[in-house]
């Protein structure tokens, strides 16, 4: 009878450790410094969305829906105590969250269509970058550490909470 809820205690524990990975990924220097993407709120609230998808694609491809759901939910935790920590309060909360969400399952499936690195490139100008000139080198260099990452998380025993997105960007 307890055995449910014990699997569905650590599936919350191992989305949890996924999420705290892709995040702490997604934080790292190197994103903002060798690769130009700005550091706001929307330049981090996209690393760690293509940080997430990298992660979910992979779980969606072994077959971890649960988990990978998991995953969303610890995100959406996440983004709900960051809008929180910078003020704003429950009012019009629903509304914000509702604009991530879109935003997020836009990202993941232009990511999803992105069949290679030129693809991601572009995908990455329009997203990441938000269309701003001068961005192309930067964003084929991203694309090309989102496929190097894609390689390591193939890698990784996600089941188990360890995610591993390999070498940061140079």
């Amino acid at each position: 009878m307890l055995k449910p809820l014990r699997k569905s205690g650590a599936r919350k524990r191992t989305a949890r450790a996924l999420e705290a990975s892709l995040v702490a990924r997604a934080r790292e220097p190197a994103f903002f410094a060798a690769l130009n993407v700005p550091d706001t709120i929307d330049g981090r609230f996209d690393l760690v969305t293509l940080h997430a998808w990298l992660v979910l694609a992979r779980l969606k491809e072994i077959g971890e829906t649960q988990l990978a759901q998991g995953v969303v939910d610890a995100v959406f935790v996440g983004f709900d105590e960051a809008l929180r920590d910078m003020g704003a309060g429950d009012m019009g909360m629903g509304r914000r969250l509702k604009a991530m969400a879109n935003a997020f399952y836009g990202r993941l499936s232009a990511y999803d269509a992105a069949g290679d690195a030129a693809q991601m490139a572009e995908a990455l100008k329009r997203n990441v970058y938000r269309g701003a000139p001068g961005v192309d080198e930067a964003a084929q260099r991203l694309a090309n550490y989102v496929f190097s990452a894609r390689n390591s998380i193939a890698e990784s025993d996600l089941p188990q909470g360890v995610a591993d997105f390999g070498a940061l960007p140079g």
